[in-house]
C-alpha cells in the first residue's frame, strides 16, 4: 500500500509538467507547419499573375492592328462632300490642297504603286489642283479595292504617300465643319498602317536605283547621268552664244548710229547697257548651271556604279 501511494504521488507530481511540455510542443508543431502553409499559399497566388501575363501578350498591338481596306474606306467616306466644297475654299487652303496633291503624285508614282494605283494617284492629284470635288471622290473609292491587289512595296509607297498629303490637309485647320481634319485624320492612319504591314512582312526586294525627278506642272523629266551631261553641253552653248552676243554689243561703236537727238543717243546707250547687263547674266547662269549639271551627272553615275 505505500508502494502505491508513494507512486500515485509521483504521477500525479509529474501531471503539470507534461501538460505543460505538451502545450509546448504543440506550439511547437503549429509554427513548424505554418511556413510550408505560407509558402503553398504563395505558390498558389502566383498562378493568377501568369494567367494575367499571358492576357496582356494576347492584347498586344499586333492582335488589334486596324484593317487598311476599312481605313482606306473611312478615307472615302470622308471626301463624300459638296460638289462645289473644294471650288469654294479660300485662296491659302487652295495652296494647300495643290501641295497635298503634289505630294500624293510626285516622284516615280508609276515605278513605285503600280500602273493601276499610279495611274489613280495621278488623276486624284489632278482632280485636286482642278478642285473637283466629285471626281476626287469617285477616285478615292476605288482605294479599297485597289489595295489587295498591292505588294508589300506599293503599299508602303502609299502609305508615305498619303501621310504626307494627310499632313497638308491637316495644316488647313478647322475650317468648314471640320472636314480637312477629317481627311486628315483617315489619310494619316491609312498610311501608318499599310506602312506598318508593310514593314512586318519579311520579304527580301532587290533594292532600286535611285533616280531623280524634275516637275514641271503636268511634265516629269527624270535625272540620268547622260540626260545631265547633255543638258551642261546645251548650256555651255548658250552660254557661248550669249558671251559673243554681248562682245558684239559691247564693241559697238555709238558713232555708227546717227541719232535725231541727244535724248535718242542716251535711250540708246540705256538699252545697250541693259542689253549687256542681259546677256553678261545669261552667260554667268549658262556656266553655272552647266558646272552643276556636270556635277551632278557625276554624282549619279557614282551612285548607280
Amino acid at each position: 500500500m505505500a508502494s502505491a501511494s508513494a507512486s500515485l504521488r509521483f504521477w500525479s507530481s509529474i501531471a503539470p509538467i507534461s501538460h505543460y511540455y505538451t502545450h509546448q510542443l504543440a506550439s511547437l508543431t503549429s509554427l513548424k507547419f505554418g511556413t510550408p502553409i505560407s509558402s503553398t499559399n504563395t505558390i498558389y497566388l502566383s498562378k493568377p499573375l501568369a494567367v494575367r501575363f499571358a492576357l496582356t501578350e494576347s492584347d498586344s498591338p499586333k492582335s488589334i492592328e486596324p484593317d487598311p481596306q476599312t481605313l482606306l474606306q473611312q478615307i472615302a467616306d470622308s471626301f463624300d462632300l459638296p460638289p462645289d466644297y473644294f471650288s469654294q475654299l479660300p485662296r491659302d487652303l487652295r495652296l494647300d490642297l495643290n501641295d497635298a496633291a503634289f505630294d500624293l503624285s510626285s516622284g516615280p508614282v508609276l515605278d513605285e504603286c503600280g500602273q493601276e494605283l499610279g495611274e489613280t494617284l495621278l488623276n486624284l492629284s489632278r482632280a485636286w489642283e482642278l478642285a473637283d470635288t466629285s471626281t476626287s471622290h469617285s477616285l478615292v473609292k476605288k482605294l479599297p479595292l485597289i489595295e489587295a491587289k498591292l505588294t508589300g512595296s506599293s503599299k508602303s509607297a502609299l502609305g508615305k504617300r498619303l501621310i504626307s498629303a494627310g499632313r497638308r490637309f491637316q495644316s488647313m485647320g478647322q475650317y468648314g465643319q471640320g472636314e480637312p481634319q477629317q481627311i486628315s485624320k483617315a489619310m494619316i492612319a491609312a498610311g501608318r498602317a499599310l506602312s506598318a504591314t508593310s514593314t512586318s512582312a519579311v520579304t527580301v526586294e532587290q533594292p532600286k536605283d535611285e533616280t531623280r525627278m524634275l516637275k514641271f506642272g503636268e511634265l516629269q523629266v527624270e535625272i540620268t547621268p547622260d540626260k545631265a551631261n547633255i543638258g551642261a553641253a546645251i548650256g555651255i552653248v548658250f552660254g557661248i552664244l550669249s558671251w559673243e552676243i554681248a562682245q558684239g554689243i559691247q564693241n559697238a561703236p555709238d558713232s555708227s548710229l546717227q541719232y535725231a537727238n541727244d535724248n535718242a543717243l542716251l535711250l540708246a546707250k540705256s538699252l545697250k547697257g541693259a542689253l549687256l547687263s542681259l546677256f553678261y547674266f545669261s552667260t554667268f547662269l549658262s556656266a553655272f548651271t552647266s558646272v552643276g549639271l556636270v556635277l551632278l551627272g557625276i554624282q549619279l553615275k557614282s551612285k548607280k556604279d
